[in-house]
């Protein structure tokens, strides 16, 4: 194994792990308004999986970048319907009139 994709994989577990302790700290209150704000951060790692997708040359590089920039991909739009439904719960139902019975006579 080279150096190069040891010291990759090390920087991707510790990511995990690091990752994964943050969030699960997080009152369930706060996750769907932290989803929206970091819709900029995935859309930021969307581009980054582009660019790497531009660069790849053999077979397997190709599929890892095909996969990466789907996994960015459903990662942005789900953050954006997850913050879309939560704004929805926020929003005021319309009132709807009440049938006026009709004169009795």
């Amino acid at each position: 194994m080279s150096p190069e994709l040891l010291s990759a994989l090390t920087v991707f577990v510790l990511a995990i792990l690091v990752g994964f302790a943050v969030i699960s700290k997080v009152p369930a209150t706060l996750h769907t308004p932290l989803m929206s704000g970091a819709n900029s951060i995935h859309g930021i790692v969307l581009v980054g999986s582009m660019f790497i997708a531009v660069e790849a040359h053999d077979l397997a590089s190709q599929v890892l970048s095909l996969i990466a920039v789907a996994f960015a991909t459903l990662n942005v739009v789900g953050g954006y319907v997850v913050t879309d439904r939560m704004l929805q719960m926020f929003r005021k139902k319309p009132v709807t009139p009440k049938p006026t019975e009709p004169a009795e006579g």
